[in-house]
């Protein structure tokens, strides 16, 4: 039976516990790319047992290294996916009926993150809408380094079915790579030109739990939701307190630039 016209593209480094579970997942596309940037683990083995066409390239950056990876692709349409993620078999009916039929040419799809061994259904884990789905000649990803996202200009569709975000992570791994992701933002928005004050280091993470605690219903998600939603304000904190700390420490080199400089107006 020919599968339809679809690429399942997917960036690694040592997904060897999780890509085989993704790949299978993906199995119905007429295609499947993995674009790995330097796995010892077997990912790469592990991949191209699964059928799947392997390219090497050294990391990029998030947004960057998603789009080299959708240039890759033999066909218009890709199905983006990490290697902890798995299709739903509600999202692949869904996929295949978009494809099939499509009304728009790009779409987002519900997806669930699965923390401390539930799937959360409220707060911020849940819609957690993804643009995922699209028809890369009129959509792409953007350039930045963390928290990446597709840019499009079409109208853009839903799907039904959940994209399982199935994270085998701990705890303490969980935090690790919550504080990479907040250094890189703070280096973001200070290449941005954004500075931080008092008021929003204290009031963005209050904000942000009444927001997703009470609104968005994340008390419903039990401890989990509980402990999901204050890392994420704690994350927002720590953005901050850390763009603070790099603007002070800009402050300081370019006080000691200006001071070393020699002074021109001295006579020669």
């Amino acid at each position: 039976m020919q599968k339809p016209p679809i690429s399942v593209v997917i960036i690694t480094l040592n997904a060897a516990s999780q890509i085989e579970d993704c790949l299978r997942s993906a199995d119905f596309a007429d295609e499947l790319i993995l674009v790995d940037s330097g796995s010892q683990d077997g990912t790469v083995e592990i991949a191209t047992r699964l059928g799947a066409r392997v390219v090497t390239q050294d990391w990029l950056g998030f947004g960057k290294q998603k789009q080299f990876a959708v240039a890759q692709a033999r066909n218009d349409w890709v199905l983006c996916l990490d290697a902890d993620e798995r299709v739903s078999p509600e999202l692949k009916h869904s996929v295949l009926e978009a494809v099939a039929n499509p009304d728009f040419l790009a779409y987002k799809m519900p997806r669930s993150n699965r923390f401390m061994g539930r799937y959360l259904r409220h707060g911020e884990g849940y819609p957690d809408w993804s643009l995922r789905f699209f028809d890369r000649r009129h959509a792409r990803w953007s350039d930045d380094a963390v928290h990446e996202k597709i840019i499009t200009d079409v109208p853009v569709g839903r799907l039904n079915g959940d994209l399982l975000h199935d994270s085998a992570e701990n705890l303490a791994d969980y935090l690790d790579k919550q504080n990479r992701y907040t250094s890189l933002q703070a280096e973001q928005l200070q290449r941005a030109g954004k500075r931080a004050h008092l008021g929003r280091l204290l009031l963005s993470p209050a904000l942000r739990f009444v927001r997703f605690y009470f609104f968005r219903l994340g008390f419903l998600d039990g401890l989990p939701g509980l402990v999901h939603i204050l890392i994420g304000c704690g994350n927002s904190f720590m953005k901050y307190a850390k763009l603070i700390q790099l603007s002070v420490i800009s402050a300081q080199l370019s006080a000691k630039a200006r001071r070393e400089a020699p002074d021109k107006t001295s006579d020669d």
